[in-house]
C-alpha cells in the first residue's frame, strides 16, 4: 500500500493525488453511498400522503419486504428472472470462453486485430438499437423466419419471442464484451509453453482447458460471470422490448411501481434485488475460490 500511494505521488504530485482522492470520494459518496441509503430508507417506510409523512404512521416497518413473500406472482417473477439471469450467465460464458481463448492464445497480427474489432464496433450503437435489431431478427415475419421458411425448414413463423428465449439471446448478445474481456485479460497471462506441454504428454484438448486453462482463468471466468448476472438481473430494457407478457422480469415489477408512485414498494424490491447480487457474487467467489484481490488483478 505504501508503495502505491509513493508510486501515485511522484505520478501526479501531492496536488494532483488529493484532487483524485476528492473527485473519487466524491463520485462514491454522493452518486452510490447516498442514493442507495435514500433507497434503504425508502423501502422500510410505508406508502403515505404527503400529509402524513412525518407523522404518527410514518414508522420503519418491513411491510414493503413482506409483500414480495406474500405475493405469489410477485415471487414467481423474480425466481425465473434470478434462475433467467443465470442461463444468460452460463449462455454467455459458453459463446465466450473459446472466443477469449482464441485471441488470447491463438490469433495473431491483422487477424486478432480483426477479431477485436469485430467484437467492439458493435457496441458503438446504442444498446436500444442493438435490441432493436434483434426485434428485426426475431419477429414473426423477422428475418430468422424469413430465412428458415426459404430453406423450406419450418412451413409457418415461429414465435421467438414467446417465453424468455428471445430475452436471454439478446442478453446473451448485449454482454458480450462484459464477459469475453475479462476471460481475455486472464487467459493472455498463461504460458503458452504449459498448454504445449500438457499437448507433448498426451493431454487431450478438453483436459488441457480442465486442467490448465480454466483453473489459471478462474478470476476473469468469476468477474465476467458476476458482470453479466448484474446486468441481467437488474435489465429493463431486453425484457420490455424483447419479451412477451410471459416473460415478464422483475425490474419491470419495480420499474411499474416506481413509475405509478409506489417508491417504498419498488424501494424494497430493488433492495431484495441488489441484496441477491451480492449474495450471487459471494458465491461465485466461493465456487472459483478466488478473493477481491486476485479479482482486483
Amino acid at each position: 500500500m505504501r508503495k502505491l500511494w509513493q508510486e501515485a505521488m511522484r505520478s501526479f504530485g501531492s496536488i494532483g493525488v488529493i484532487f483524485i482522492l476528492l473527485t473519487v470520494g466524491s463520485w462514491l459518496i454522493f452518486m452510490i453511498l447516498v442514493p442507495q441509503l435514500i433507497m434503504l430508507d425508502f423501502s422500510f417506510r410505508p406508502l403515505l400522503p404527503l400529509r402524513k409523512l412525518g407523522g404518527p404512521e410514518d414508522v420503519y416497518t418491513l411491510k414493503n419486504y413482506f409483500v414480495l413473500f406474500a405475493t405469489p406472482l410477485h415471487r414467481a417473477i423474480f425466481l425465473k428472472t434470478i434462475w433467467s439471469s443465470v442461463i444468460v450467465t452460463g449462455v454467455a460464458l459458453t459463446i465466450c470462453y473459446p472466443i477469449a481463448f482464441y485471441i488470447a492464445k491463438v490469433a495473431r497480427g491483422a487477424r486478432l486485430s480483426w477479431i477485436l474489432m469485430g467484437l467492439i464496433i458493435p457496441y458503438w450503437i446504442n444498446e436500444l438499437l442493438r435490441i432493436f435489431a434483434w426485434q428485426l431478427i426475431l419477429a414473426d415475419k423477422g428475418i430468422l423466419n424469413q430465412f428458415l421458411m426459404l430453406l423450406r425448414i419450418i412451413s409457418d413463423p415461429i414465435n421467438f419471442r414467446s417465453g424468455n428465449g428471445a430475452v436471454i439471446m439478446g442478453m446473451a448478445y448485449a454482454y458480450v464484451l462484459f464477459m469475453v474481456f475479462p476471460l481475455y485479460n486472464a487467459m493472455e497471462s498463461l504460458d503458452r509453453n504449459q498448454i504445449d506441454a500438457a499437448r507433448d504428454l498426451g493431454s487431450s484438448r478438453l483436459r488441457t482447458h480442465w486442467r490448465i486453462v480454466i483453473p489459471h482463468a478462474k478470476p476473469g471466468i468469476a468477474v465476467g460471470c458476476i458482470m453479466t448476472f448484474m446486468l441481467a438481473a437488474g435489465s429493463i430494457a431486453a425484457p420490455q422490448l424483447l419479451g412477451s407478457p410471459s416473460s415478464f422480469w422483475f425490474t419491470q415489477i419495480i420499474y411499474t411501481n416506481f413509475e405509478t408512485a409506489n417508491w417504498n414498494q419498488g424501494a424494497a424490491y430493488a433492495m431484495v434485488l441488489a441484496v441477491l447480487c451480492l449474495v450471487f457474487i459471494m458465491i461465485l467467489l466461493k465456487i472459483f475460490k478466488v478473493s477481491l484481490k486476485d479479482i482486483a488483478k
